[in-house]
């Protein structure tokens, strides 16, 4: 009781601190005069004496946390909070259901992108924005900032970030101190959200939309305040600028840092996912802009390379932005960019998927076996770089991809079982795991996500949160030893 207690009180200043997140788009509101500033009110008030009120019935349970209490503290601040965020959606939408307005928000601080909303170019910019602030505040990860403020309140943590970050990102300090790390990561994902927007700004984008699509972009989350996203402003100069900077998003932000820190662009050479990030990446655009050519669903290569590479950068980022309704691309096209999203974002960056370091992990697993069958008895190790990887790693990768797998599979046939067609169920759920945003069929580029009933939308929620929070840090907690003492 006494650590539930200790959760709840840091949960309740957690929550405190997330009502302040409500004044940027308080403040547009109130400077536009777009009418929907009440509905910020109403949320600031109802987030914050809620915090307060928690606080006050748990302040005797202050503890250090452990572990469990981590995780624990994990689930409920990602769960929960979303709660919250529904509340300017609510207000200024009384006819959204709490369902869709609860998958809007869990869509926007897991940096998923998926929308029920149509209309976007009618809303309020401020409601726009709060969409894409909840993507910048989840794609870095509330832990990582809360842990960058929480020694400020009396409270360490080091188990916050071990529950929340990237399995490589675990047991590699980049400072010698938790806060000073997360307040490095958060300086260089703040100073890469500024220029993005300035660079938006100054492509022609007004301040507005470079602001929505700056959070958007730095998260790698996808919403955008039109409803043809980035096809709105046919801007090539802009669609540039959108995929340098999901690029640069879909690096780990700790090997930014170290750059930053160490003031050398040799740090990259260092990373051992980057070669692979761009080398497919770039494979695959290649690959995509002949295959359209020889479908004839272009003519021009300019015009085949321009859509594949941004449409392939955007899924395969999990940013989620698009030119064009690739729903309607040759089949193998979109599904190819909706597999890439599976794994090509880096470990610590803000994209989602297996992340890159796994799945060449997983393929020199592969190789390694495959030597084996010719020289069983040859001591053969799987490197990164130079560094030969434990077989303890190699397992725990293992298992994730088996968790991995077995969450899309069981989610579909849920999906499919529930009355959606199989194509849409599997392209849905692969989105939401990976948290890329648009799948295809039904809910594909060009749609939203309001074609699903109540239970498939709180089914695709829970899919977000599964893979936001890479499968373990959220399914532990339903596991009876976690719950016994």
């Amino acid at each position: 009781m006494s650590q539930t207690l200790s959760v709840i009180h840091i949960f309740s200043k957690v929550l405190m601190l997330y009502a302040f997140a409500f004044l940027l788009p308080l403040g547009i509101s109130l400077a536009l005069g777009d009418g929907a500033h009440l509905a910020y009110d109403e949320a600031i008030l109802a987030t914050f004496f809620s915090g307060l009120f928690l606080w006050l019935v748990s302040r005797r349970g202050k503890k250090e946390l452990q572990t469990r209490d981590g995780f624990l503290l994990v689930v409920v601040i990602w769960t929960v909070l979303p709660v919250f965020s529904t509340i300017p959606l609510l207000v200024y939408m009384p006819a959204l259901s709490f369902t869709y307005a609860y998958f809007e928000a869990v869509s926007g601080l897991t940096a998923t992108g998926a929308t029920v909303l149509s209309g976007l170019d009618g809303l309020p910019a401020s409601i726009n924005i709060w969409r894409t602030l909840m993507h910048w505040i989840g794609g870095m990860g509330v832990i990582v900032l809360v842990v960058a403020v929480l020694p400020m309140l009396g409270v360490g943590g080091r188990q916050l970030f071990k529950a929340e970050t990237p399995t490589p990102m675990k047991d590699s300090k980049l400072t010698p101190r938790m806060a000073e790390t997360a307040k490095g990561l958060w300086l260089v994902y703040a100073l890469f959200t500024v220029i993005c927007m300035l660079s938006l700004w100054a492509g022609g984008m007004n301040w507005i939309d470079a602001m929505v699509h700056g959070f958007s972009v730095m998260a790698l989350g996808g919403m955008s305040s039109h409803d043809a996203s980035m096809a709105y402003f046919d801007s090539p100069l802009l669609e540039s600028i959108v995929m340098l900077f999901a690029l640069i998003a879909g690096i780990s932000f700790s090997t930014h840092f170290m750059a930053f820190r160490m003031r050398s662009l040799l740090t990259y050479r260092h990373d051992t996912e980057i070669r692979w990030y761009f080398s497919v990446l770039g494979i695959s655009i290649l690959g995509l802009t002949l295959f359209l050519l020889y479908k004839d669903f272009y003519l021009e290569f300019p015009e085949a390379l321009r859509h594949a590479a941004f449409n392939t950068i955007s899924v395969a980022t999990t940013l989620g932005f698009s030119t064009t309704d690739y729903n309607v691309w040759p089949y193998f096209a979109p599904l190819w960019m909706l597999f890439l999203s599976s794994f090509i974002a880096s470990s610590g960056s803000t994209g989602g998927g297996i992340k890159m370091l796994r799945a060449t992990l997983l393929y020199k697993q592969v190789y390694r076996e495959l030597i084996k069958l010719v020289h069983p008895r040859a001591e053969i190790h799987t490197k990164l770089g130079r560094q030969a990887v434990p077989n303890k790693i190699i397992y725990a990768v293992l298992a994730f991809l088996f968790i991995s797998v077995a969450s899309i599979v069981v989610l579909s046939f849920v999906l499919s079982a529930s009355g959606l067609d199989v194509f849409t169920a599997f392209t849905a759920v692969v989105a939401m795991v990976n948290n890329t945003g648009p799948g295809l069929g039904q809910v594909g580029p060009a749609g939203t996500y309001a074609v699903l009933n109540d239970f498939q939308t709180w089914v695709c929620s829970f899919a977000m949160l599964l893979g936001r929070l890479e499968f373990f840090t959220l399914l532990v907690v339903f596991t009876p030893v976690f719950w016994r003492k």
